[in-house]
């Protein structure tokens, strides 16, 4: 187990240093001056050269590039010089210090994703920090309606096999995978929180948290994570719809399973007891997977809905060419990803103990 994570670790490493490596040097090579972009209409020659310093946009690429690995490295080396970029601001980084090195220093520290172009110097952590966890609780939400009703429509599908009632399903599964994200949310916000909304109550727009009124601060309004939830869980439920029923028609031909039926034992018991756990193994790779691009992907559901998440925040950094904010939100999202890959692996070694990690 040790050995595997060692590798796993490894192997993750490589991956995010190479996703680092790409998103760097595709939005250096953009056009555009990251200096002017921060001043915005306020800029003159000493502001410029100013902020150049100030963020190392005076130096060649590659000195931005390993300026770049040391502010995400945890463990990173900064110079004792005040004015120096990699000077150990206590503004900047959050860092403690390990031992001296010359005119530099070892610290230990939270990787630095750098600040907003356009939101007043603000850290991209803290902009992730608040608009991440709206985003995850969304991705949830709507994993769990897919996992929930895709894994019992599935084993209804499969045990009523070639049936109407077979047919039907597949034909719901199907139109949900082929039914774009961003179209479902504009008609089930128009239908349900429009046409409907005196019946449903719920609203066209909104996000986790809505300011009250009457001046008393802000407050949870759950009833907004409906809409979204549903609309973000309808192409995963599709596709585990399918793949429990697939999965399991297939567990019902091995023998373990005719000897389970020749005990007498009922339908559902053999699919409790014997067939449920062992179909799983193509459904945990779809919910990773899809969990893992819910984050990436809810950018149009969010959008649309007006949920205060991870991908409402790329549209506004896009739109505003807000770079620090892109390149943090990526490296985050794909950390994300090579964290729940290693997960799934340990989940399936738990459902199958024919799988070893090694």
């Amino acid at each position: 187990m040790i050995r595997y994570l060692l590798n796993k670790a490894g192997y993750a490493l490589l991956t995010l240093f190479g996703v680092i490596t790409v998103i760097f040097f595709l939005f250096t090579i953009l056009p555009g001056d990251p200096a002017r972009m921060m001043l915005d209409q306020n800029e003159n020659s000493e502001q410029l050269a100013i902020i150049r310093k100030k963020y190392g946009f005076d130096k060649p690429v590659s000195t931005q590039y390993l300026y770049y690995l040391n502010d995400l490295s945890p463990v990173s080396l900064h110079s004792r010089t005040q004015g120096d970029y990699t000077f150990l601001s206590e503004g900047k980084y959050s860092a403690v210090k390990l031992f001296a090195l010359g005119g530099n220093e070892l610290v230990l520290k939270t990787p630095y994703l750098r600040e907003s172009f356009q939101k007043s110097g603000k850290k991209v952590s803290d902009i992730i920090g608040n608009t991440l966890p709206n985003t995850f609780l969304l991705a949830l939400a709507a994993i769990i309606i897919a996992v929930f009703f895709g894994i019992f429509l599935g084993i209804i599908s499969a045990v009523y096999k070639d049936t109407a009632l077979d047919r039907l399903i597949a034909l719901v599964s199907t139109l949900g995978m082929s039914i774009p994200s961003f179209f479902s949310a504009i008609l089930f916000a128009w239908i349900f929180g429009f046409v409907l909304h005196d019946y449903t109550h719920l609203n066209m727009t909104g996000s986790l948290y809505e300011v009250d009124n009457l001046g008393n601060g802000s407050y949870i309004q759950w009833k907004n994570l409906i809409l979204p939830a549903v609309v973000l869980g309808i192409r995963p439920l599709g596709v585990v719809i399918q793949l429990m029923r697939n999965s399991l028609l297939e567990t019902f031909s091995q023998d373990y399973i005719r000897t389970a039926r020749a005990k007498g034992l009922s339908e559902w018991q053999v699919i409790r007891t014997h067939a449920l756990k062992n179909s799983m193994n193509p459904v945990v790779t779809a919910i990773s997977g899809w969990f893992a691009s819910m984050l990436a992907g809810a950018v149009f559901v969010e959008f649309i809905f007006g949920w205060n998440g991870l991908g409402k925040e790329i549209v506004e950094a896009l739109n505003n060419l807000d770079l620090p904010v892109i390149m943090g939100a990526v490296i985050v999202i794909a950390t994300t990803f090579v964290i729940i890959n290693i997960l799934v692996d340990l989940v399936y070694a738990w459902l199958d103990p024919k799988i070893r990690l090694a």
